[in-house]
């Protein structure tokens, strides 16, 4: 059985996978899986895939996800482009805690990022936030409150304001909202996980004296330190995470960086 090369971060966030993917096998796809589903975020390091390469691996995941907001790739309509010159202004593309789309009905359940071009060293991380560790580190009083909660969600949460210089070059038509609720605690595999994204959330369904409150005392416990790795990417790096175990989070860079993602029905 051929075994994948992986090490934990410091902290149990994620890990870091050393095989090369353009030989990968079905055996080591599946532990792979098993990964994904016990640390939340996976980093594949030095890794040099063509698009059709990624698309390829990707798709051992699952169908492709559509993103509401951007228009994809012109040659591959699984792949979203993301990109920031360092003559840009404003806020990065997702800069701010979030999980993808959870405003959909149904938000893709993975997502993948490949590093095409990157900043310096140190410029362009990634902070990842690992949500099994934050439920688990809740009171028990907190955990029986929010036990069956439904978040709202909506694409006009307070990280829109990110998206608006990559939609004006390559978003698509309208800027419609859409709102969807979820439960707050999820389950993978047994272990229960924090499901509200505070770039989105914008309400609790059936709590509202106390949404406010809650909202924020969630949004600042989900990012605590002894749950977060900041990613550093090299070119050709590629993230794969679970949208139901993990936040993530762009930062402030200047530099020129190019990266496509694929998200995972």
């Amino acid at each position: 059985m051929s075994k994948i090369k992986f090490e934990t971060t410091n902290n149990n966030v994620g890990c870091f996978i050393y095989n090369d993917l353009k030989v990968i096998k079905q055996d080591q796809i599946d532990e792979i899986k098993n990964l994904l589903n016990k640390y939340g975020v996976l980093f594949f390091k030095n890794q040099n895939l063509s698009p059709r390469e990624y698309i390829n691996f990707s798709s051992n995941f699952g169908t492709p996800a559509e993103y509401p907001m951007l228009k994809p790739h012109k040659d591959f309509k699984d792949i979203y482009v993301i990109e920031r010159k360092k003559t840009d202004t404003g806020k990065s593309f997702g800069e701010g805690p979030h999980t993808d789309s959870s405003y959909l009905e149904s938000p893709p359940r993975f997502t993948f990022l490949q590093a095409i071009e990157v900043p310096e060293e140190g410029k362009g991380n990634t902070l990842f936030y690992n949500q099994f560790l934050a439920y688990e580190a809740l009171p028990k009083a907190m955990k029986d409150k929010i036990e069956n909660l439904k978040g709202i969600f909506s694409s006009q949460g307070k990280i829109a304001q990110t998206r608006e210089l990559r939609m004006a070059d390559h978003g698509t038509s309208g800027k419609k909202e859409i709102k969807s609720q979820h439960k707050l605690v999820q389950s993978i595999d047994g272990r229960k996980t924090i499901y509200c994204s505070p770039g989105h959330v914008v309400g609790i369904n059936n709590l509202h004296s106390e949404q406010e409150e809650l909202i924020n005392f969630l949004s600042s416990h989900q990012i605590k330190k002894d749950f977060s790795f900041s990613f550093g990417w090299n070119k050709g790096d590629i993230a794969l995470w679970s949208n139901r175990s993990m936040l993530h989070a762009a930062t402030s860079f200047n530099g020129d960086r190019k990266m496509f993602r694929i998200t995972i029905k």
